[in-house]
């Protein structure tokens, strides 16, 4: 099957794929998403509804001591370490970029708690730009289809651009998470009717890296 004909097969099943998690601005788009690391965007979606009542600037959230909002985002996991890399990427943006979150993708990365996923949904999501991020969902699709055969993300998202074009990276990423999430789950996937049953591995029996 042709990447022509993945992408095609993709667009069928979510013609009309989103992000999940709910943002008003970039700023708030980049704390859900550094705290839906795992964590499902439905948790993150009921933590940030009442976090963004108040703080939903870069300058509000650091009037926050790390314990107070450790309890805010108690329930997303991890909360020590999230809650670090919020505050300071919240003061990586003021000093180093006027409060303002950048949309260019270095500068995204350079950002406390930010590497290439968080970067890549950034673009995509809140800038509109060419962007292929790469979570457990892509990681485990796109091995499971053959379209990869490796576990690390950031190689996975160098393979994954390369043969996909550029203008289908961001709705293909979205596509692909949706696909991971309810239908080739990492755990008795519903391969009944799936239109990739001749090249997944899994339906197979093929092992993969992932």
């Amino acid at each position: 099957m042709k990447t022509e004909e993945i992408a095609a097969q993709f667009n069928k099943f979510f013609p009309n794929a989103k992000c999940e998690l709910e943002y008003n601005s970039p700023f708030e788009l980049l704390v859900a998403v550094i705290l839906s690391a795992q964590c499902t965007d439905k948790r993150v979606n009921i933590v940030t509804r009442e976090l963004f009542k108040k703080y939903n600037t870069p300058k509000k959230m650091l009037s926050l001591s790390q314990e107070e909002l450790e309890e805010k985002i108690h329930s997303c996991g991890f909360y020590h370490n999230k809650a670090k890399s919020i505050l300071s990427a919240s003061k990586d943006i003021i000093e180093h970029f006027h409060g303002v979150v950048p949309s260019d993708f270095d500068e995204l990365c350079s950002l406390a708690g930010v590497g290439r996923k968080t970067a890549n949904v950034m673009l995509s999501e809140a800038f509109h730009k060419p962007g292929f991020a790469v979570d457990t969902h892509v990681l485990r699709v796109s091995n499971r289809l053959g379209l990869v055969d490796e576990k690390d993300p950031n190689k996975v998202e160098l393979k994954l651009k390369s043969i996909f074009d550029e203008k289908d990276w961001s709705r293909l990423h979205f596509q692909m998470v949706l696909f991971g999430r309810y239908k080739c789950k990492a755990i008795k996937p519903d391969c009944q009717g799936c239109p990739f049953q001749k090249i997944c591995k899994y339906y197979q029996g093929v092992k993969i890296v992932s």
